[in-house]
């Protein structure tokens, strides 16, 4: 696409197949729009952190106020179940919001920090500073959630913020914006910016300060090198393959509708969707029964009674017809039927995997749960090891000591136990990926100091000339060595106390 011209871009709903059409700005409008949030940059970082957490206390406000509306454009722009929308792209966006309205000036304040004793007419801090122009690129999964989300911790840091959704949902990227009008916060402070790949490497050469990216291992790979001809940091939110380990030991019933709502909610589209199941040999049978009765029971649709929309990309249901075509052509079976009706995929159970199939090893985004037994704990942990991806995992196990042991050697960056996929809305805990799932973490206070910089001070209370100041003489290196050997060595006790003496005395 040559974006030296205006474009436009078309939005189909996948339940409709209405369209929408998009504008694309030029490269001159995108050079524009960095400009303008370099300048509204001045302002809005000079607002103490009260201010800035007033201005999150109205965009919640806003939200709280005008629900179904929310939800309604959601549904519009990915056709997905009501109570989806709701519970997984608007509760979590709101939960974090408050989280940092309230805990965000305390997280960011200054941060107090000790010196050594050498030093102790000295005091030391650490301020976090904004960072400058941040630029979000989101996902069309959860086009709301995973948008408004670093958006939030990064106006909250005292950044502004230009957003580029994804070209397939780019209706809730505009109902961002309306939120935020409505919220009332300053000019250019945020922007939302409309168009495919090309945009957002438009907008990398602009020289954002930050570039905070959700989605593919792939177009993540594509960002870090751009971004790093500029040496701009990057964050990067990417796939998962996320492991569900089950013991015998665990509460069958539990599990078996954990792994329903991990593998089928949003049909699959999460980054953190349960996407491999290991069942220990002792329940195996039985779970993959009780499994596959409850997904023949599922209602796929649309609307506030059904439990699965459809497939938000159309490329997508290429990806996961392949990999249901892959495996049973080597050997897995379908216990469930296969089943299609435009966007709509059926949710679909396999057993008889193994690792050589796309289905165990690549990131499926849509409704299938691959069901593979293991004998044992350390066989559990190897295959759930045996991926490129480390985002989340699920283990489950009445005996929580034996869960926790197992969570110690997956190699993830979250897990849960007893339960699966809403650790990752958890606004108090940080989340990021391990491998090729990711860079950095969100959520949390570390969600905040992401968007920061650390600028760590010194303040000397100390009068006159330091001791260790030129110049340099026998007399000093005598000092300097009884130093090292009573703060660092095993001097015994009256002798401490001497060596301390002496230097309070002869340090000042």
């Amino acid at each position: 696409m040559d974006i030296d011209k205006p474009q436009a871009i078309k939005s189909v709903n996948p339940v409709t197949g209405a369209l929408t059409e998009y504008r694309v700005p030029s490269s001159d409008e995108i050079n524009a729009t960095v400009r303008d949030a370099r300048e509204s940059f001045d302002s809005w970082k000079e607002l103490d952190l009260e201010d800035r957490s007033g201005y999150l206390g109205q965009i919640r406000d806003v939200m709280v106020g005008e629900l179904d509306w929310i939800v309604g454009e959601i549904t519009e722009d990915t056709g997905k179940v009501d109570v989806e929308a709701l519970m997984s792209d608007v509760l979590p966006t709101v939960e974090i919001i408050n989280y940092y309205e309230k805990e965000g000036p305390d997280i960011l304040g200054r941060e107090k920090r000790k010196t050594p004793f050498y030093l102790r007419q000295t005091e030391s801090y650490v301020e976090y500073d904004p960072l400058g122009v941040v630029l979000v690129i989101s996902p069309w999964n959860y086009p709301l959630q995973l948008s408004m989300i670093p958006t939030i911790s990064a106006l909250m840091a005292g950044n502004t913020v230009i957003l580029k959704p994804s070209e397939v949902t780019p209706l809730t990227g505009k109902l961002s914006e309306e939120i935020m009008k409505r919220a009332g916060l300053p000019e250019n402070v945020f922007q939302v910016v409309q168009g495919g790949g090309e945009v957002g490497s438009q907008l990398i050469d602009a020289g954002p300060d930050k570039v905070f990216f959700t989605g593919s291992v792939e177009t993540g790979k594509k960002i870090a090198r751009q971004a790093s001809d500029q040496l701009i940091p990057v964050e990067l939110e990417l796939g998962g393959k996320d492991p569900m380990i089950v013991f015998d030991d665990a509460d069958l019933d539990r599990a078996v509708e954990g792994a329903l709502y991990g593998a089928f909610s949003n049909a699959g589209q999460i980054c953190v969707s349960v996407e491999r199941c290991y069942v220990q040999s002792g329940i195996y049978e039985e779970f993959v029964e009780s499994v596959t009765s409850r997904t023949m029971e599922l209602t796929v649709g649309t609307g506030r009674d059904a439990d699965i929309g459809p497939i938000i990309s159309p490329h997508q249901l290429e990806v996961i017809e392949e990999q249901v075509t892959d495996a049973v052509d080597k050997g897995a079976r379908l216990l469930t039927e296969m089943k299609r009706n435009g966007n709509f995929f059926y949710p679909q159970v396999l057993v008889d995997v193994d690792h050589s199939m796309k289905v165990m090893t690549e990131e499926t985004f849509g409704p299938l749960l691959p069901i593979k037994r293991f004998d044992s704990e350390s066989e559990a942990i190897e295959l759930a090891n045996d991926s490129r991806y480390g985002l989340n995992s699920s283990v489950w196990s009445s005996d929580v000591r034996r869960a926790e042991r197992a969570v110690r050697k997956l190699d993830v960056g979250n897990s849960f136990i007893n339960d699966v996929v809403k650790n990752s809305g958890n606004p108090y805990l940080p989340f990021g990926g391990a491998k090729q799932s990711g860079i950095g973490a969100y959520h949390g206070p570390e969600g905040l100091k992401a968007f920061s910089r650390r600028k760590s001070v010194m303040v000397s209370r100390g009068r006159g000339k330091e001791p260790n100041w030129f110049p340099y003489t026998g007399g000093l290196y005598d000092v300097l060595k009884r130093l090292i050997r009573t703060l660092f060595g095993e001097p015994g006790p009256m002798e401490k106390v001497k060596n301390y003496v002496s230097l309070f005395r002869e340090l000042g």
